[in-house]
C-alpha cells in the first residue's frame, strides 16, 4: 500500500502539470536521531539515507517539491557524553520512510532558463507523512510492537547551482520533529505499554537528513506571470 501510494503520488504530480520547468532527480546522503537515546549531536549522519525528489519551479524564487526519502535511524546510549545514558546503555534501531510535500524558496533569482551561471541557498519546509516501526524496551531490549505512522515537520536549509544546462545539483541540511515520541521506543503509543516509558515523554523526536540532490530539468519555457 505504501508503494502504491509513492506511485501513485509522482504520476498524478506529472500528468498534472504542464508549461512549466520540472526538475526530478536523487536525494543521497546520510540520517541521524536526536532523542531519549543516544547523543545530542544535531548533524551527525550515522546511517545511509536515499530518496527521489521532485521539484515544479513555480517562479524563479519558489518552487513546489515533493521527495519520498528512506533511511534507519540509529542511536546508542554508549555514544552519548552524558555519564547517566552511558551507565543506562540502550540502544535502537529502526528503519523510517518519509514522504514530504511543501515550498522551497530561494533567496536568490534561480531562473534555469537564463544561460548565466546559477546558485542561490534556499529554504523549504512543508509536510511530511512517515512510516516506522513502533518501539518499546523490555529488559534494556528493544522490542517491534507494530507498524505506525505519523506526521513530521520539515525545515531545510541549503545551497544549489546548476553543473550543465539541465543539471542541479544541491547540499542541504534538514532537521525534522516527529508529532511523535515513540521513534526511539521511548514512549510507546500502546496504552497497555505506557508503564514502559522512559526518558522526557514531554518532547517529541527529532531526526535529519543531511546529503547532496542532483536533479534533471525539463519542461517548456515558462511564463513567470500573474494567473
Amino acid at each position: 500500500m505504501t508503494r502504491f501510494f509513492i506511485v501513485a503520488f509522482f504520476i498524478f504530480g506529472f500528468s498534472s502539470l504542464n508549461a512549466q520547468i520540472h526538475e526530478v532527480g536523487v536525494f543521497l546522503g546520510g540520517s541521524n536521531y536526536i532523542g531519549d537515546i543516544g547523543k545530542m549531536s544535531y548533524v551527525s549522519p550515522n546511517q545511509p539515507a536515499f530518496g527521489v525528489v521532485y521539484k515544479w519551479n513555480r517562479s524563479p524564487r519558489h518552487s513546489w517539491r515533493f521527495s519520498a526519502v528512506m533511511s534507519q535511524l540509529k542511536a546508542s546510549d554508549i555514544d552519548s557524553p552524558e555519564p547517566a545514558r552511558q551507565l543506562r546503555g540502550y540502544s535502537f534501531k529502526n528503519d523510517l520512510l518519509e514522504v514530504s510535500a511543501g515550498l522551497e524558496f530561494d533567496f536568490f533569482t534561480f531562473d534555469l532558463h537564463d544561460s548565466e551561471p546559477q546558485f542561490t541557498p534556499y529554504v523549504y519546509t512543508g509536510l511530511s507523512y512517515i512510516h516506522y516501526n513502533g518501539l518499546f524496551f523490555v529488559a534494556d531490549q528493544p522490542r517491534y510492537d507494530a507498524k505506525h505512522d505519523g506526521i513530521a515537520l520539515p525545515m531545510i536549509v541549503g545551497f544549489k547551482g546548476r553543473l550543465a544546462s539541465n543539471l542541479v545539483l544541491g547540499a542541504e541540511i534538514g532537521a525534522r520533529m516527529a508529532f511523535a515520541d515513540d521513534l526511539d521506543g521511548s514512549n510507546p503509543t500502546n496504552k497497555g505499554l505506557a508503564p514502559l516509558a522512559f526518558g522526557n515523554t514531554h518532547s517529541n523526536d527529532w531526526y535529519v537528513f543531511t546529503g547532496i540532490t542532483l536533479t534533471y530539468t525539463f519542461g517548456n519555457k515558462p511564463c513567470f506571470c500573474a494567473d
